[in-house]
């Protein structure tokens, strides 16, 4: 075990952005990356809990922490951020997400803005900006959030499942080319997690496949230089396989329409 955490410490490290960090999947990738001996940045809107998060981190890890609080969809302070860091970054997790809930005619033209802002523009920024540094040293690592919503029409959250489309296929031809360049590149397709964020819009019940987000984690730095996706556990898997190539379109549609339509 100590010898697969120097090597993803080598691979990957010094340093590891995480953007969308505070709280759910992005502290879950905190605590596995800082024990795995992997300097943080963190970047999340709210900086007391990301105060607290590095808190922990700096007392159980012997690693750095710096923290960014800042609004990921203002690509100002994105590109501040990128030109004032100066660390050695050799992996990105891009956990952050807008995902307003509403059907498409409700929900106001801003909210829809914010949505290609936070999980399309800044992603594609930070990709470019970072992953010049790993193509020049000849390793790396680039991990992008995405979601089952986005293999299919997902009403009620059109906008962001099809950001969550756009994370996906970003990742795979980035695979691609970058993979003989010795740096990783993985999404993601992650389905229901208990993250507060989801535990706040979905009902008192989980749906079906809901994982902890430790587990999403575990997954997907496990596949991490293996494959360019990954849908954590089973159940996901089986339901991605079913909605994606056994079902008419049409009944897909439907069927996601039954797991989001009771989402506030």
């Amino acid at each position: 075990m100590k010898s697969k955490i120097l090597n993803f410490k080598d691979r990957y490290g010094p340093w590891a952005l995480i953007a969308g960090a505070s709280e759910g999947i992005g502290a879950a990738f905190s605590e596995a990356l800082a024990q795995r001996g992997l300097n943080l940045i963190l970047v999340a809107r709210r900086e007391n809990l990301l105060s607290e998060l590095a808190l922990g981190l700096r007392s159980r890890h012997e690693i750095e922490v710096v923290e960014h609080a800042l609004d990921l969809g203002n690509m100002s302070s994105v590109r501040d951020l990128v030109s004032s860091t100066n660390q050695d970054i050799g992996l990105l997790v891009y956990n952050a997400a807008y995902s307003p809930i509403g059907y498409f005619k409700d929900v106001p033209y801003a909210d829809l803005e914010n949505i290609i802002s936070v999980n399309i523009q800044t992603p594609l920024f930070l990709i470019k900006a970072l992953s010049e540094a790993m193509i020049e040293r000849g390793k790396g690592g680039v991990i992008l959030m995405s979601s089952l919503s986005g293999i299919q029409g997902s009403p009620k959250i059109a906008t962001y499942a099809a950001s969550k489309s756009f994370n996906t296929m970003l990742a795979e031809g980035l695979w691609h080319e970058l993979k003989d360049l010795n740096v990783d590149v993985l999404a993601c397709v992650a389905g229901a997690v208990r993250t507060p964020g989801y535990m706040t819009s979905a009902n008192e019940k989980d749906a079906p496949g809901t994982l902890d987000p430790h587990e999403v984690v575990a997954e997907t730095l496990a596949a991490l230089g293996s494959s360019p996706t990954v849908t954590p556990g089973s159940f996901n898997r089986f339901a991605k396989f079913i909605m994606s190539r056994l079902l008419p379109r049409k009944r897909a549609i439907r069927i996601m329409h039954n797991n989001t339509k009771d989402l506030q």
